[in-house]
């Protein structure tokens, strides 16, 4: 009896000691920034909280506000950038909107005239809360939000309109309802989603959320709003677009949030404004995830 308690000793010696030296070489790999998984070498990348309220695909409506760090960093006055208002006119010369989504503004209307729709004109970017307000004060609650409460006080989303005629009407309309998803930009207010979004039917309003998920929201017929419910519920999904393959994670975030990211590809983050953050990766020598 003695000699099994002697040997229970040992062993238990033993798997103490191992699990220790487990214990400081993952601690060890964690402090490198890597880690060994099944699929092999992971960075691992630490997501600060306030990741959730920054990012293109922020949830911005009456129930979650623009957070300060949420605007984009690259607000520019378009007039003041010739690069930035070919092929299409300005309502107003002091027009201003994230200069990343106005490249591929002017890289999508491009397009949108050789195929015949060439009277583009933007009325609206990115507003400050001192204009929201004026506007709020002016239009009322059914034709404003309050500041904050905006899509625009992001900067990623523009009120576009043709010179010749009604959006709901217009070539240019026409065009953007089945194109813009190529170029990243989703039609943010659909018809047949006003109990979803809250919204009124706004044919003109477009919000830049980038590749490759305005393609599934596409192809879903999803929101924002149904479209990150998706992803929550889903945890994890991938999507091939343009010969790409994209893989997207839905992470819960709270406090600093330690994630393992593929060494070997391009990696985004973008907060959903409420708990989480996803994760978009792909092979650095496919598309892009704007």
């Amino acid at each position: 009896m003695k000699k099994w308690l002697l040997v229970l000793v040992i062993v238990g010696l033993i798997g103490y000691e191992w699990l220790e030296r487990t214990r400081e070489e993952t601690s060890l790999q964690i402090e490198s920034g890597q880690l060994m998984t099944n699929e092999g070498t992971k960075n691992l990348t630490i997501i600060p909280k306030g990741q959730i309220y920054q990012g293109n695909l922020l949830l911005v409506n009456k129930d979650y506000p623009v957070h300060e760090s949420g605007v984009s960093k690259d607000i520019v006055t378009l007039a003041d950038h010739d690069e930035l208002i070919r092929g299409y006119a300005l309502m107003d010369n002091k027009t201003m909107l994230s200069k990343a989504v106005a490249e591929k503004f002017v890289e999508m209307v491009q397009v949108a005239s050789g195929a015949g729709a060439n009277s583009f004109l933007i009325s609206s970017g990115y507003r400050s809360n001192e204009k929201q307000q004026q506007l709020y004060e002016e239009k009322g609650s059914d034709y404003a939000l309050p500041p904050g409460y905006s899509e625009h006080n992001l900067g990623l989303s523009l009120d576009i309109g043709s010179s010749q005629m009604a959006m709901s009407h217009a070539p240019e309309g026409k065009w953007l309802r089945e194109h813009a998803w190529d170029y990243g930009f989703i039609l943010r207010y659909p018809e047949d989603k006003t109990a979803i979004t809250g919204i009124q039917y706004e044919p003109w309003h477009f919000r830049y959320v980038g590749l490759p998920h305005s393609i599934i929201m596409r192809d879903k017929n999803f929101t924002l709003e149904e479209y990150l419910e998706f992803l929550k519920e889903q945890q994890a999904i991938t999507v091939t677009v343009n010969g790409t393959e994209y893989h997207i994670s839905y992470i819960e975030v709270n406090g600093n949030t330690p994630v393992p990211t593929p060494k070997e590809k391009h990696v985004e983050f973008s907060g959903d404004n409420k708990s989480g953050v996803i994760m978009t990766s792909y092979s650095k020598e496919g598309g892009e995830a704007e």
